[in-house]
């Protein structure tokens, strides 16, 4: 298979994907089934990620420093000890080649949509670090969405560079998501173990901004359960039996709150219990077949039709993916392009003796394949579809399988058609109604179990005519709560409001089930636990609300802009940066409001001594630091009480203003000086000997 790179005096070529399967699924493409080791065009993986990012030695340890300087702190990207065997084994392969091919499925995803994870973090910047000592080697990235041959061949010609505004934006969310998750985790953690030590004693208390988002979500609604005040209302029903049926008229008032007013009402209707039929209108209805698959629809979809939660749905995909068996099972798409041949893909479902007639007939619709079609499109990836047929899977990975099979072929087939007839009559001038409908054409219903259209039968009545209901009835009933949330429910949140990725949803509803934020009933719906109750109601007592998704909505919309290269990364690192520091230091400040909201959940919180309470709180900038423009502040040397002025930047930036040993103390106050503007200097009191 040709591969154009589109260089001069390219004798080797190594080409690297992310996942084993997938790059032997590829190399067995590229090669016609002849692949060996150490020929012109080598495949190899990395299988994990292949480089983190971490805080510089001095700020790893919890109790090195205050949370707080690590929003300032040094960060480093290093590689792992189980996957340094993996980098040198790059790094000797790469410099016996003239090109390297990033075969990376997951950094496409980011080009205009919101799932640049982690997991793509090495897509680029990371081979650009493994192979930043090497000179004279072009990177090329191979765009692709299935293990196929066309797909494949497709992607060996249409061969682009990498685009550095996508690593850019990678970049930024994974060191913010380091700096905001670390210190707030930190503060949490250390302060509430603390508070609390009978019920925290050796818990974890985690942040994230995308993990508290999401468990805002599940307390919201439990709350809004809490909160529901129930009503009684009142409506009035006509039944009507016919033959050996019984048909029930609805009242086109609905219902009714004054138990009064219905009363009257009903009372006119008793006097004269004639229903005359005042119209009967009858029309073509359609059931519409499903939009083409995209993630989140999978994902919540196997969480209702299959019980099979999200975080197991797309281990699951992804498996059938690198077997070659789905198309890229991680996209935003819901619109099928014009470029992709659907006939062929339906053909190889023929073989199905569960769905292949249902797929032979498709082929023979007017037409051909028909796809109803979505309005997304991520630009990178087509919508979810079975590649080839197999028979041969097992367990889940078959019942996974054959929903993405029976989706594809119903959205490709056509709706299903029905007749809908409308009867509406008068009884002393109350209106009310009732349907029936006739199903005509099931069409996709046939391969689409997931679906139901239930036929409802009413008897022949004619316009004008009259006769006597065999009961006209007023009923009350009481107004129903909302109700806890599914994983499908916390998921279309979490997509409407722009917290985390198709990629994300999963790990960050597994983070809250971990952290026992929140628990499962047994007919698997969220329940906020007394840890993740009292969390959000202390945050949110403080003001800000960091449970709800405003802070990472914004973060994700700057995002968004790097990637295709209209904002800055250092800008928008820096403004997110500020941001979050800005929320933690009047966190911090305010950090009893926490300890009450968990006391009723947790018990009483245990007094800390004056000098823990110190330990804790955020020192404040004295001055900027005039070497590298951080902020200075005020520290105590390890022996003794005296202080010294020191830069947050430390170890990377050294500068320290040493009081002389005649100081016996050295407090801020907020009080400026007048004569360092615009570089505030806030004085201090010093006493002398």
């Amino acid at each position: 298979m040709a591969v154009a790179t589109r260089g001069k005096d390219i004798k080797r070529v190594l080409c690297v994907a992310e996942k084993n399967d997938a790059a032997k699924g590829i190399a067995e493409i590229m090669s016609n089934g002849r692949s060996r080791r150490n020929v012109t065009v080598t495949m190899t993986s990395v299988s994990g990620h292949l480089l983190g990012l971490e805080f510089k030695a001095p700020f790893q340890k919890w109790h090195s420093c205050n949370p707080v300087l690590l929003f300032d702190a040094e960060v480093e990207k290093y590689c792992p000890d189980n996957m340094t065997q993996i980098k040198r084994t790059l790094e000797k392969e790469v410099r016996q080649c003239q090109a390297l091919i990033i075969w990376t499925d997951s950094l496409t995803q980011f080009i205009c949509s919101r799932s640049g994870t982690n997991s793509s973090s090495y897509d680029f910047a990371t081979f650009l670090y493994v192979c930043s000592h090497i000179s004279n080697i072009q990177v090329f990235r191979a765009k692709f969405s299935e293990i196929t041959p066309n797909s494949i061949q497709r992607a060996c010609e249409t061969l682009t560079e990498p685009d550095a505004n996508i690593s850019d934006a990678v970049d930024v969310r994974q060191e913010l998501d380091l700096r905001i998750g670390a210190s707030f985790t930190r503060f949490q953690t250390l302060r509430l173990q603390k508070i609390f030590p009978a019920s925290l004693a050796n818990q974890l208390i985690s942040y994230g901004s995308c993990q508290f988002p999401t468990l805002g979500f599940v307390v919201e609604r439990f709350k809004a359960i809490q909160a529901f005040i129930p009503e009684t209302f009142y409506k009035i029903k006509v039944l009507h039996e016919f033959e050996e049926d019984t048909v029930e008229f609805s009242w086109k008032r609905n219902r009714l709150f004054n138990h009064t007013a219905c009363l009257v009402l009903y009372q006119i209707c008793m006097e004269d219990p004639i229903a005359t039929v005042t119209s009967i209108t009858s029309k073509p209805k359609s059931k519409w077949r499903p939009l083409p698959l995209d993630t989140v629809e999978l994902e919540k979809l196997a969480s209702r039709k299959l019980r099979i939660n999200a975080k197991e749905t797309m281990k699951i995909a992804e498996k059938l993916y690198t077997q070659g068996f789905i198309s890229y099972p991680r996209t935003e798409t819901n619109i099928f392009p014009a470029t992709l041949a659907l006939g062929p893909l339906v053909e190889q479902q023929t073989n199905s003796p569960a769905w292949g007639t249902f797929a032979q007939r498709v082929l023979d619709q007017p037409g051909g394949p028909n796809p109803r079609q979505g309005k997304n499109s991520d630009q990178a990836h087509p919508p979810i579809h079975p590649t080839k047929y197999t028979g041969t899977l097992q367990g889940n990975e078959a019942r996974v399988y054959e929903f993405i099979v029976r989706h594809f072929l119903a959205c490709v087939s056509q709706d299903a058609l029905g007749q809908e007839t409308v009867v509406d009559i008068d009884i002393a001038q109350e209106k009310f109604s009732t349907s029936g409908l006739m199903i005509i054409a099931r069409n996709y219903l046939d391969v689409y179990p997931y679906d139901r259209w239930t036929a409802k039968v009413i008897p022949v009545y004619e316009q004008g005519s009259q006769f006597q209901p065999s009961a006209i009835e007023m009923v009350d009933g009481q107004t129903s709560p909302p109700q806890l949330l599914t994983e499908a429910d916390l998921i279309s949140l979490m997509e409407k409001h722009g917290i985390g990725t198709d990629a994300t949803h999963a790990d960050h509803i597994e983070t809250i089930k971990s952290r026992m934020y929140v628990g499962l009933t047994p007919d698997q719906r969220f329940l906020p636990g007394e840890l993740g109750m009292g969390l959000v109601e202390g945050y949110n007592s403080m003001g800000y609300e960091m449970s709800k998704p405003t802070l990472r909505s914004e973060l994700e919309a700057d995002l968004k802009l790097v990637s295709e290269g209209t904002k800055d990364k250092r800008s928008v690192l820096q403004h997110h940066i500020q941001k979050y520091k800005a929320v933690f230091i009047e966190s911090v400040r305010k950090a009893k409001k926490l300890d009450e909201a968990l006391s009723p959940y947790l018990g009483a919180a245990q007094e800390i001594t004056e000098a823990e309470q110190q330990d804790m709180e955020i020192p404040l900038p004295v001055r900027k630091c005039p070497n590298c423009g951080r902020d200075m502040v005020l520290k105590k040397k390890r022996e003794g009480n005296s202080k010294y002025l020191s830069c947050v930047g430390f170890p990377a930036c050294k500068t320290a203003v040493w009081f002389p040993d005649m100081v016996l103390e050295v407090s801020r106050d907020d009080s400026v000086c007048p004569t360092c503007q615009p570089r505030p200097v806030h004085m201090s009191v010093s006493v002398l000997q």
